[in-house]
């Protein structure tokens, strides 16, 4: 017997009125109109069923401690890393396991299963990458955290970054991180992308830049991320994150620039909540608003991915944990409206991303892991314009959160008295 069939699923493809079957975690079928024995048995209404969320870039070690010590009353970047200095000092692992472990769970109920968090490794005391590898454990059955070792102040700026960035990555953090425009140069900042990809080259790790995270149009690491890449033979296992300076660079360099970033193999994740938020905080008007050029890296072929960033710390005073919401912003800032950019960026929080972490086991294919996510919504743009509801989610064939479909009851005479959301909208 089956541990686990939906039947009567519509999938992110189009295809309607398909059974996905599950045993030990793993999807054994997918096929239309099968029915079989199994221990749980789920008629998904036509409803859309797809591989969980996945956010390519957070900052887990930061999250939910918005307000500490104090608000970022300015809203740019560089007030929130000051605000960041200033509470470093005080953290202590229960608390940042405290709220890393609540954000998981709103994650979870919102069908987001896996999550890159960068880490700072500026604090001598390593307290917050022992606190996410601590995590990291704690997760695991539910969720698939992947850390970076991130040298908040730079790594040539704190003398003693490099020293525990490799400590970090030798307590097992996953990926080699970077931040070449903070440090104090460009030159420095170059300097700091090839030392840093060579330190990846050398220990086979992945690497995750945020990069040029600026409305400086000069601000051009992404090209020398995308040179290393390609001397140190890293295609494919390199990420520059960010990339906000390319929204306002003039478009001959970026002709130029797009096709390296393709031939290097380097993922794009931009972040369209927390990049239109804090960039163009020096612009009176026409103001900008920061995101990278989202459809133009894709029309170059390159993958990009879509990451929620921040939620409730010194960057950033809002956010849940919906990669929706996510996708939503970045579809409306990079006017990605037409069938298929919408669709694209249903990928962008999907399979886009799940590369960029190199999943094992990702997807709705045969083999592949059981990590489901039931969405009250009859296709991923639907998915997109009502925020879908998570009806289901599984990890590895287990059901791990459950929420009731959202109905609104009317009180209008002569009118149905109660309407699914799917249709009505909200």
């Amino acid at each position: 017997m089956l541990d686990l069939l939906i039947h009567n699923a519509t999938l992110p493809d189009g295809r309607t009125g398909m059974s996905v079957t599950v045993q030990d975690g793993r999807i054994t079928q997918v096929e239309p109109g099968l029915m079989a024995p199994a221990h749980s048995v789920v008629d998904a209404q036509g409803q859309l069923l797809s591989p969980p969320f996945v956010d390519a870039h957070f900052h887990m070690d930061a999250t939910l401690s918005y307000g500490l010590p104090r608000v970022n009353q300015s809203g740019t970047l560089l007030e929130g890393i000051a605000l960041w200095g200033e509470l470093k000092p005080h953290l202590t692992q229960e608390a940042l396991v405290e709220r890393a472990l609540a954000y998981c769970d709103w994650a979870v109920a919102k069908g987001l299963l896996a999550v890159r968090s960068h880490v700072d490794v500026c604090d001598p005391r390593l307290l917050a990458v022992e606190a996410l590898l601590e995590v990291k454990r704690r997760v695991a059955p539910y969720l698939d955290l992947q850390l970076v070792a991130f040298p908040q102040d730079g790594v040539l700026r704190d003398p003693q970054a490099m020293d525990k960035l490799q400590r970090a990555l030798a307590m097992g953090v996953d990926v080699v991180g970077g931040i070449p425009h903070f440090e104090r140069t460009m030159a420095d900042g170059a300097l700091s992308v090839k030392l840093l990809c060579e330190l990846a080259a050398a220990q086979g790790k992945l690497v995750d830049m945020h990069c040029d995270e600026s409305d400086d149009p000069m601000s051009r690491h992404i090209e020398t991320l995308a040179f290393e890449t390609q001397r140190l033979g890293l295609h494919g296992r390199v990420t520059g994150s960010h990339c906000t300076s390319m929204h306002s660079m003039d478009n001959y360099y970026v002709s130029k620039l797009l096709p390296l970033i393709a031939e290097a193999g380097v993922s794009i994740v931009s972040n369209p909540l927390i990049n239109i938020t804090l960039q163009g905080r020096s612009d009176s008007y026409p103001k900008r608003r920061g995101m990278t050029r989202v459809p133009e890296l894709l029309a170059a072929g390159v993958n990009v991915a879509f990451g929620h960033d921040c939620v409730m710390d010194p960057w950033y005073s809002l956010g849940s944990g919906d990669m929706l919401e996510v996708a939503s912003m970045g579809l409306h800032v990079a006017q990605m409206t037409s069938q298929s950019a919408m669709r694209q960026c249903f990928d962008a929080v999907t399979t886009n991303a799940a590369r960029i972490l190199h999943l094992d086991g990702y997807g709705l294919e045969v083999g592949c892991h059981a990590d489901l996510v039931l969405l009250q919504a009859g296709d991923p743009i639907e998915a997109l314009r009502l925020r879908a509801t998570r009806l289901m989610v599984w990890r590895r064939g287990q059901l791990v959160a459950q929420t009731p479909a959202a109905v609104t009851q009317l009180q209008i005479a002569g009118r149905p008295t109660s309407t699914n959301l799917r249709h009505f909208g909200h």
